[in-house]
């Protein structure tokens, strides 16, 4: 196990409710397995729209259909979230942009950053493309990990990869600086964010490292913040009541003092 140390924290740390879409609904999968489905909602609209009421700055929107079937399917569901979140929240879109064509028609949805997983993997020079096209700040890299390797189609057992050091290290020299990091086997489980894989993709400091996966309490959005994370993707904990919205807003932007070291992380 690595042993943990206290990186110098990103400037500007980002907490990132997440809407997972299937069907128009809100969901949440565990281990990215589809069928392993929990619904919190059938008013996505009204989700984002309180996520903005409680302040925060970011969301993730996840269309799960378009991720499974390999194109968009909930175009104009996802328009309506970023519509309802309003001005003053940035959304990320995932699920289904594998070309240059769904990429652009996301960002000219609204979306602040579009997010690109197995095409990248695929073919490192689309994320090339997609930088020189739109910038970097405008594209985020989406590395799900499973036994330390970085796989397309998370979700599909057998799945193969690369090392994700070696998938992250490969996307960044094609431009991406955003990754956002998720340890299958805590997606969706509430036990505690990845801190060794995390803590081994910020320490290349290639770029910066969103922690998605096990999020489950203000302290363990504490404790990726220690390692360098730029943010924290936050969701089944936020639907379950584990973790107050409102709290963890004042936590990330400054408001509320840092939880007691080490009180409710997992490791």
């Amino acid at each position: 196990m690595l042993q943990h140390k206290q990186a110098s924290l990103p400037p500007v740390f980002q907490l990132l409710p997440a809407i997972d879409l299937r069907g128009g609904l809100v969901v949440r999968l565990s281990e990215g397995d589809f069928t392993r489905e929990t619904v919190y909602g059938a008013d996505p609209e009204e989700v984002a729209q309180r996520f903005a009421a409680a302040g925060v700055r970011w969301i993730h929107i996840v269309d799960l259909d378009g991720a499974r079937e390999g194109g968009r399917r909930q175009t104009e569901v996802v328009t309506r979230i970023v519509a309802a979140a309003g001005p003053g929240v940035s959304c990320e879109v995932a699920g289904g942009l594998r070309d240059e064509t769904a990429v652009a028609a996301a960002l000219a949805a609204g979306a602040a950053r579009a997010v690109v997983g197995t095409a990248a993997l695929r073919d490192p020079a689309f994320v090339e493309r997609l930088v020189a096209r739109f910038g970097a700040e405008r594209i985020a890299v989406a590395l799900d990990v499973r036994d330390s390797l970085a796989i397309g189609e998370g979700w599909v057992p057998g799945a193969t990869g690369l090392p994700a050091a070696q998938a992250l290290t490969m996307l960044a020299d094609r431009g991406a600086r955003t990754f956002i990091v998720t340890a299958i086997e805590r997606d969706g489980l509430l036990g505690g964010p990845n801190l060794d894989l995390l803590g081994e993709m910020v320490a290349l400091g290639r770029g910066e490292v969103v922690a998605s996966a096990g999020v489950a309490s203000i302290e363990d959005i504490a404790a990726v913040r220690a390692l360098g994370c730029a943010g924290a993707i936050v969701g089944r904990a936020l639907y379950e009541g584990r973790v107050d919205l409102a709290a963890a807003v004042r936590f990330v932007y400054g408001e509320d003092p840092a939880p007691h070291p080490g009180r409710g992380v997992s490791r």
